[in-house]
This record gives C-alpha cells, structure tokens and sequence, in this order.
C-alpha cells in the first residue's frame, strides 16, 4: 500500500474512532441522565398521588380512585399480598400492561422494565387499605417520549458522524498529498539520476523550514558530496592513469635493458637499478598524494585544539633546515605568542609542502613570518627563487600543472603539492594567498580565520 493511501486510511480510521467514541459517551451519559430524570419525576408524582389516595380511601370508591389517577400512558393498581387484587387500570393505548404478573412488594420500588419491546418506569409504593391491611399502589408509566428523543439522539449522533468524516478524508487527503509531495519529488529525481546517470537536486521551495524541507536539503547535500566523490575518482583514475603511464615506461624500459644486458654490463645494471626505485618512490609518493585528494574533506578526520603559532612554526622550521640543510629565518612580528584553535597536523603539512616548494625553487635563504593584522593571523614564507610569471599564477593549483616542467620533473614534482595545500586549507579554514615575479621569488601567505568545519 502507498504511504498517500496509508496517511488517508490511518488518518480516517482514527478521526472515526474517535468520533465513534466520542459518540458514545454523549449518548450514553445523555441517556443516563434521561432516565433519571423519567424515574424521579415519576417518584414525585407516585408520592403526590399515594397522599392523595390515602386521604381518599374510604370517601371515594377504590374504581373511581383509580380511574381518576390513571396515567395518560400507562397503568394504575392496587396489589394485595394475598394476590386478590381489584382490576387494574389503564389508558387506551397501553391495554397490554394489564396482561403482566404482579407482584406484591415490602417497600418502595423505583425502576424501568421492558413490556413488549416497550419501556417503563414502575413504581410501586405501600399504602394502608380500610381494613387495616398493606397494599402497593402501582403505577407503570410509559416511556415513549424519552425513548423517541434517545432515537433522534442516536440518528443525529449517526449522521454528524458521517459528515464529519467528509472533510476529515479531504483534508487527509490534502495531508497526504503534502507530506508526500517531497518523497515522490524525490523517488522522481532518484529515478531520473538513475536513468541518466546524471546528477539532480530537489528544487525547495518551502519558506518554513520544517522537516520536509530539512529532508530535502539533506537529499540534495547528499547529491552534492555523491557529485563530489564521483568527480573525484573520475579526476583520480585519468590523473593516474595519466601520471603514471612517464614512470611506468620508464621502469619498463630499464626492466627490458636489465633483461637483455644487465648481466653483462655493470654499469647499466646499477644505473637501471637506481632509475627503477627513483621511479618506485616518486610513484609511491604520487599515489598516496592522489588518494589524499581522492578523499572528501570529511573523510580526513579533522582534530581541533588549541594551538601556540609561534611554537609550531618554530618546531616545524627546524625540523626542515635539519632535514634539508637549508639557512630558514623565522620571525615574529608580535612580541606576545599568537594562540589559535585548528588541526596542528594538517597545519604542519600545509607549511611542509609550502617550505617545501621554496627549497625546490630557491637556492637561497627561506624566510618566514608570524604576524597579526587587522584582527587577522597571518605565515607568510618567502623564497628568493626563479619565481611565476603572473599570467601563470591562476593555474599553480591546478593538478599537475608545473611552471618549470623540466626542472619540476628532474627535482621529482609531481605538480600535486599546491593542489593538496589548497585542499588542506579550504579543509581548516586558512586562506591561501601567493604573491610572485618571475626571477624575483615568490611569498605565499596563509591568511588564518574563525575555524569553521566543512
């Protein structure tokens, strides 16, 4: 069954219920109260007429008596303990009450009895005979009226309900078609995406941000990183395939001169050997940068602490001048230690492959500075190398791209690095900002802001 068609059957079926049992209960409680309204008025009148019966005895004729206070719908007697009653009494239209047993009663009697699909209130009430025995005056009364307004109650109670129901199935309709509307867009947009093989959103275009449009921008963010993810293993398979195929060639062509003469040729055999694991290594190296950026940034499980600026920068610049030999100024601007909440790893990569590309590109002194501007921190690492010419600038972050492919290629760049710091920045939320001119050097800037996880 359709959710529309379950909403419209669930939402029907309970409304009913609740009419029904609603329903019921006014019924019932109206009823109640009817009836004992019927008894106590016929209890007042029973004790109005026994006192004015009793007064009566013996002046008027017991016949005359009873003829007198007959019930307009009913019947009026008097039962004798010995079962020897005088004829009983009744209106026109009720002949068949005379036709039921008496039954003489010890004391007052107030209730409703049932005569031939016929209700009545009976009352029976002792009272002293002339000859000084005990007698009931019995009165049965009819019903009809109450009886009448209790069918009227129950056709009117019947037909509010199906009425009632109408615009609870329209508005469940109504209901459902609203709530459902989203899942259907929905199911429509999957089935288009799989069809095509394209990716589509929802459009949204509800104002008051409830659930639905939640789930909507929930489907379509998870459009978005399916898009996302998908773009990036296309880029990784041709960027390998694409990257790998140098390397690979070049291993397979030392690999055949191994084969054909490396036994013979001491020379050919270390140079092929050491060509291989070069290409080994650059191919390792490419292949764990490609899976990096292969990997949303969610994926990278990104840890927030507080972290002393001036601290890593200087742990992070000595580790480099010892690793590589290379003269690194570092300076402070600010006298005062600059603290800031970020991922201490991903920011020391980030200055690696920064400090990296200065050592690759420059033979002299690297320097880099610390400082606060304008409510703003900002690393800066200047290098005195070859420089970028400013057209080409725009495209240094690009994969892959080289601005000196020759001497990128024979220093084992991959043209990966920029790539991957601007993945590592646009993840912790660090500008990234290079300055540069063509034999001058170059000054990239990591401009530092309010963390904010993507």
């Amino acid at each position: 069954m359709k959710l529309r068609n379950k909403i419209n059957l669930y939402t029907a079926f309970l409304f009913a219920l609740l009419l029904l049992i609603l329903n019921i209960t006014v019924y019932y409680t109206f009823s109640t109260l009817l009836l004992d309204s019927e008894l106590t008025t016929a209890h007042k009148e029973m004790e109005k007429i026994s006192d004015n019966f009793g007064e009566s005895l013996g002046k008027i004729p017991n016949d005359s008596l009873l003829r007198s206070y007959v019930p307009i719908n009913g019947m009026i007697q008097i039962v004798t303990e010995d079962n020897n009653n005088p004829p009983a009494f009744t209106s026109a239209g009720e002949q068949n009450l005379s036709k039921r047993k008496s039954v003489f009663y010890r004391s007052e009697v107030s209730k409703t009895i049932e005569s031939e699909k016929r209700h009545y209130t009976f009352e029976s009430m002792p009272i002293i005979m002339q000859d000084g025995s005990v007698a009931n005056l019995q009165i049965t009364k009819s019903m009809e009226t109450a009886t009448k307004i209790l069918s009227i109650l129950r056709l009117v109670l019947i037909l509010v309900t199906l009425l009632a129901l109408i615009p609870v199935l329209v508005s469940s309709r109504l209901l459902s078609n609203f709530i459902t509307k989203p899942v259907t867009s929905m199911i429509k947009t999957m089935t288009e995406i799989r069809k095509s093989g394209t990716f589509k959103r929802l459009k949204l275009e509800s104002k008051s941000k409830d659930e639905l449009f939640q789930m909507g921008q929930t489907f379509n963010h998870m459009i978005d990183l399916l898009e996302m993810n998908f773009e990036k293993q296309e880029q990784f398979v041709s960027n390998a395939s694409h990257e790998l195929k140098t390397p690979l060639t070049i291993i397979e062509s030392y690999a055949s001169l191994l084969k054909r003469r490396g036994l013979r040729e001491p020379q050919l055999f270390t140079e092929s050997i050491e060509a291989i694991h070069s290409e080994a290594l650059r191919m390792k190296e490419m292949t764990e940068q490609l899976l990096m950026l292969a990997r949303h940034h969610e994926q990278w499980n990104i840890e927030i602490n507080q972290v002393n600026l001036n601290q890593l920068i200087d742990q992070t610049v000595n580790a480099f001048r010892n690793a590589y030999n290379r003269e690194i100024k570092f300076a402070a601007v600010n006298e005062a230690p600059l603290f800031f909440e970020t991922d201490e790893k991903k920011l020391k990569q980030l200055l690696f492959i920064f400090l990296d590309n200065a050592r690759k590109y420059s033979d002299d002194i690297i320097s880099v500075e610390l400082g606060k501007e304008n409510n703003e921190i900002y690393i800066k690492i200047i290098d005195r190398g070859i420089g970028i010419q400013e057209s080409e600038l725009p495209k240094v972050f690009d994969r892959f791209y080289r601005v000196d492919k020759a001497r990128s290629r024979k220093q084992g760049g991959s043209g990966l690095g920029l790539s991957i710091a601007k993945e590592i920045a646009d993840a912790i939320g660090i500008g990234v900002q290079l300055d540069s001119a063509a034999g001058i050097g170059t000054t990239a800037t990591l401009l530092i802001k309010k963390f904010e996880k993507l």
